[in-house]
């Protein structure tokens, strides 16, 4: 599994409602995309009254069952058409360890990620416990989705949390919150 994020950063006085309507007329195009886990249409505003502290920025988070799905993403029309009116965004890509999720996770309303860097002299198989630990930890206190990933280019790890709830206390240097817009999720087969 990958997970996947770019982040766009608008300026101080662009219109975010711009970015909303993108995503109430664009969300529903990524359901059961192939090779999705989830697409969270994630953004954030610099005026926001329940997440204050906050950047205008739009930055969506996905989680890829494998690369297939992440290539056809990004090298299809919907990512093309991003690029045309935005600019080629950095896209971080992460090697999946955990990937939990209560279901549905249409009901999330915030979402939060952490970038840490990863110490030089870092057991990784023990990191990799604790942070099993704190995802199953985010789930018992509420999360509706908890993926932990890693990049062993720069060495940082991504905490990546889905919530029903807006969760403003968890706001500090390494920890950026968002609304979600829109959730789209692998298609379920009956």
């Amino acid at each position: 599994m990958l997970a996947m994020q770019y982040e766009i950063t608008l300026p101080a006085d662009y219109d975010m409602t711009v970015i909303r309507r993108r995503i109430a007329e664009k969300g529903h195009l990524l359901d059961g995309f192939p090779g999705i886990g989830f697409k969270a249409w994630l953004y954030s505003m610099s005026d926001d009254p329940v997440l204050p502290g906050g950047t205008n920025r739009y930055a969506p988070f996905y989680l890829w069952h494998d690369g297939e799905g992440m290539n056809a993403f990004l090298g299809g029309a919907g990512f093309a058409a991003l690029t045309r009116d935005f600019g080629r965004p950095t896209v971080q890509a992460w090697s999946v360890w955990q990937a939990l999720s209560s279901g549905d996770l249409s009901t999330a309303v915030c979402a939060s990620r952490e970038i840490v860097p990863i110490p030089e002299d870092a057991w990784m198989e023990r990191w990799r416990e604790r942070e099993s630990d704190m995802a199953h930890a985010a789930l018992t206190e509420g999360a509706l989705a908890a993926v932990t990933a890693f990049e062993p280019t720069s060495w940082t790890l991504v905490r990546f949390r889905l919530w029903p709830d807006f969760r403003a206390g968890l706001t500090d240097n390494a920890c950026r919150l968002y609304r979600v817009g829109h959730v789209s999720q692998a298609a379920i087969s009956h």
